[in-house]
């Protein structure tokens, strides 16, 4: 599919209707009416009942406090754990580093209102600025502490792969964890039960994932995690050169046996929300359903995946995903064709492959990454990029852009205010060229407000 022809196509997601929740046999008639039943669990390395749905905690919902300040609602949080855990939920997903550093302790105080044997917990050595040995062992144990437990069911390696300056991903995991003595430490906590499964997760550099997987039979990895949806799985390297397919990943995984832990499956939130010529082909196939199921199914249908990650910020998100997994519906071989297809038409739009991880925030001139990216791969997804000033479309798409911009991102964060300083680069897990891309908004936008042209 050329670009022009994708800009005249393409267009936000028609709106469907959310499934049911997963309420052991009720009808839910605000929604699509749909009978769920149990949830899909897969078996964890010791035999164990494993949610083939689990909650990603780096995105809980906000409030304003009485400062004015932008918090996690504690109140909201509990709500939605307590819902989760009722539904069938087991597996809770959180970091150190994960919402400005709050996510581990307000979990903690949400999990810790139910029974320690309703639900695994999953956090992360997040150790990617302060190699040292001290401060891994007070962050280690300072999860402990926020997350109020005794012992950590899924400990992780976190996001090892990425480079960093002129290291490369494996010079970054010897100083991260061989050099300062980390690994041997994890792994006698691993042995004395503070740690029940140990695990890393897996951005970037195939060396690594190779390395690391190679030395299975000395260190046992009980799981790992990757990014993998249906766009990823053989198109991975090709949003991005840095980045593995998800197939290749998931292969190497189920060859050894290894259970799989699937952060993305949703892109980012982007497979949600895709271009209207593509959502019409899934909707067509399944009229019923959200277009989030089909990602999610893509995941569940993998026989390795244990469980895969959502980032369930609204109650609606967590009630379409429980009306997937409860029980969940493999995917047809058409099912995957169709997909595929897809896939294949996906990575010729000229969309920037960030997942709103916001692991290159705060930047330190002000710039709002995701926000900018998010914006622009919206106005992507509406049609309303248009570079050619003869084109019928291009004073409407003119108009909808710098509108739509000033709405949403205050002019002090647009992507002009970036310097280049590439401070963000080694922190993004898609390996992003974050300051070309940003250059790159900056110059098409500039070039629609230098046009005198009336809006």
């Amino acid at each position: 599919m050329e670009r022009r022809e994708f800009l005249k196509i393409a267009g936000v997601a028609a709106a469907t209707t959310a499934a049911a929740a997963c309420t052991k046999g009720t009808r839910n008639t605000a929604t699509a009416q749909k009978e769920t039943g149990p949830m899909t669990c897969r078996k964890g390395p010791k035999g164990e009942d494993v949610s083939l749905l689990g909650y990603g905690c780096m995105r809980w919902p906000t409030t304003v406090d009485a400062e004015g300040k932008t918090v996690i609602d504690q109140e909201q949080v509990n709500a939605l754990v307590d819902y989760a855990i009722e539904h069938g939920v087991t597996y809770f997903d959180t970091a150190p580093v994960y919402g400005q550093g709050e996510s581990e302790r307000v979990t903690g105080i949400a999990l810790s209102r139910h029974p320690r044997s309703s639900y695994t917990i999953a956090t992360k050595m997040s150790n990617t600025r302060d190699y040292s040995f001290k401060a891994a062992k007070e962050m280690y144990l300072n999860s402990f502490k926020m997350l109020q437990t005794e012992y950590i069911d899924y400990y992780l390696m976190h996001s090892v792969g990425g480079g960093r300056g002129e290291l490369s991903g494996m010079d970054v995991l010897n100083k991260r964890f061989f050099e300062n003595g980390l690994l041997d430490f994890m792994l006698k906590e691993r042995e004395a039960g503070h740690i029940r499964y140990l695990g890393f997760s897996f951005h970037g550099d195939q060396q690594v994932f190779d390395y690391l997987l190679s030395e299975h039979d000395k260190y046992h990895w009980d799981f790992v995690q990757i990014q993998m949806n249906y766009v990823d799985w053989n198109h991975a390297h090709t949003l991005s050169a840095r980045n593995v397919n998800a197939a290749y990943l998931y292969g190497e995984l189920d060859k050894r046996g290894i259970p799989v832990v699937i952060m993305e499956p949703l892109l980012g939130g982007r497979l949600a929300n895709l271009p209207t010529h593509a959502a019409d082909q899934l909707l067509a196939r399944a009229p019923g359903a959200s277009l989030a199921s089909w990602a999610f199914r893509f995941c569940g249908t993998k026989p390795r995946v244990l469980t895969a990650l959502s980032g369930m910020t609204y109650k609606e998100h967590l009630v379409d995903n429980l009306s997937t997994f409860c029980p969940l519906e493999p995917l047809t071989e058409s099912d995957l064709a169709l997909l595929e297809k897809i896939a294949d038409d996906y990575v010729k739009f000229p969309l920037i492959p960030c997942t709103d991880c916001k692991y290159c925030m705060p930047c330190p001139y002000g710039v709002d990454i995701p926000g900018v990216f998010s914006h622009y791969n919206k106005c992507v997804n509406e049609g309303i990029i248009e570079d050619d000033r003869l084109s019928p479309e291009y004073r409407k798409a003119r108009r909808a852009y710098l509108v739509s911009l000033e709405r949403n991102l205050d002019k002090l964060r647009q992507a002009d205010h970036c310097i280049g300083c590439a401070q963000c680069v080694d922190a993004c897990p898609q390996r992003i060229g974050i300051p070309g891309q940003m250059r790159r908004i900056e110059k098409y936008t500039e070039e629609l407000k230098r046009d005198t042209s009336p809006l």
